[in-house]
């Protein structure tokens, strides 16, 4: 397995240092801190981590190493005054010094203490490692051909490298453990930190077992439905309390909902989604895992086309009333662009799939199976490009 991954955002975020401050959120873990110390030799500054007390007093007093060209700020969100206190560093030294800000939430969303920073920052996400990352592949930059499948691999090593990712996850310290156990360890601590550290610091929840409980069941839900009564069930909370816990969960990048999409022509369903982990190796279920594999990859290329392009992109999946279901509809501006099938074992087109294709204008369509070596390009739906293909030629033609 590679230890030393050059993460593609790098060279994007370098860019917009130039121009103004720049934020990555993602989950723990995924390698936000080893970015920011590349970027930091390479631009020669200084790291500052609010979980660090002297760092949190340097913080507050504004007592920052002014020789420096950077400055990287860690976890900064957890103070309630970050923002007002950004904004002020921000327009007092934006001329002298680049600043970094990373955080393990959704920095978005934790806007404690008011000011707004609009128009001051350029947002990115950090995935955990993605598939064609990982065998450092140079991707299209133009959004218009990307799903044209330019990029074919070596059959051998890029399926050898799927199935460490299917099997490790792609979060780097489990994708990098020398064994199966080790990786175990680490999820089994990854999900109580996530609770009891970053959670219970930023949420006001005392009933931190139970959300400890529910994170480590919502792996057996991938695949379905989410139904938030069963969950409410086994828990013993009611209705608006586990809504609120998925909420908490999803902010801290433990997992994300994917929701119907449906137009006048076809009825799906409305209220029901579907959630899927960060972590896809935590699902047991080979046929779910694989699933999440893709839905990752394809929250990925979502992420990328907004942080990079700043152009609107959503992640859904098609299910209407009489159960007929596609996995996922990629929409780029509010249209559907590409719709995708996970199979675990090749097969012929999905009834499914082509149902919806007859009846939906979607440019791309493809049809993703993790075993068989099936390529096979298949005549146009209603103007649809269709596609039956292997998951590793699939992902190395996306970000």
């Amino acid at each position: 397995m590679q230890t030393t991954i050059k993460r593609r955002i790098e060279q994007y975020i370098k860019k917009d240092l130039g121009k103004k401050m720049v934020f990555i959120s993602g989950p723990r873990q995924c390698g936000k801190t080893t970015l920011a110390e590349i970027l930091l030799e390479d631009i020669k500054g200084t790291y500052y981590n609010w979980d660090v007390d002297f760092h949190k007093r340097l913080i507050k007093d504004s007592d920052l190493n002014l020789k420096s060209k950077l400055w990287v700020f860690d976890e900064i969100h957890k103070y309630k005054y970050w923002r007002n206190w950004l904004k002020g560093i921000y327009d007092l030294y934006k001329k002298d010094h680049k600043i970094l800000v990373t955080g393990s939430a959704k920095l978005d969303i934790y806007n404690r203490g008011g000011d707004s920073l609009q128009g001051r920052y350029f947002f990115h996400r950090l995935h955990p490692f993605t598939f064609s990352e990982l065998l450092d592949l140079k991707i299209s930059t133009d959004l218009n051909t990307l799903p044209d499948l330019n990029i074919d691999t070596d059959i051998k090593p890029a399926k050898n490298l799927l199935n460490d990712m299917f099997h490790f996850g792609g979060f780097p310290e489990p994708f990098n453990s020398s064994t199966e156990q080790e990786a175990m360890r680490w999820r089994q601590l990854y999900g109580t930190r996530l609770v009891r550290e970053d959670i219970r610091e930023l949420e006001r929840i005392y009933e931190l077992d139970k959300i400890e409980l529910l994170y480590d069941h919502l792996p057996n839900t991938v695949g379905s439905i989410l139904s938030m009564n069963s969950l409410r069930e086994d828990l013993e909370v009611n209705f608006r309390t586990v809504k609120n816990w998925i909420d908490i969960l999803e902010r801290n990048y433990a997992c994300f909902r994917v929701l119907p999409f449906g137009t006048n022509k076809i009825k799906a369903v409305k209220k029901e989604g579907k959630l899927y982990m960060w972590d896809w190796a935590a699902v047991e279920k080979k046929s779910a895992r694989f699933e999440n594999l893709i839905a990752m990859h394809l929250l990925r290329l979502c992420h990328w086309i907004t942080d990079i392009y700043g152009e609107k992109a959503e992640l859904r999946f098609f299910r209407n009333v009489r159960g007929q279901e596609v996995d996922f509809i990629v929409l780029r501006k509010g249209l559907p662009w590409l719709a995708v099938e996970a199979k675990e074992s090749e097969s012929d087109l999905d009834s499914n799939l082509k149902y919806l294709l007859q009846r939906v204008k979607i440019p791309y369509a493809f049809q993703v199976h993790f075993n068989g070596d099936k390529f096979k390009r298949l005549p146009d739906i209603n103007g649809s490009k269709i596609h039956i293909l292997p998951a590793h030629i699939f992902l190395a033609n996306l970000p």
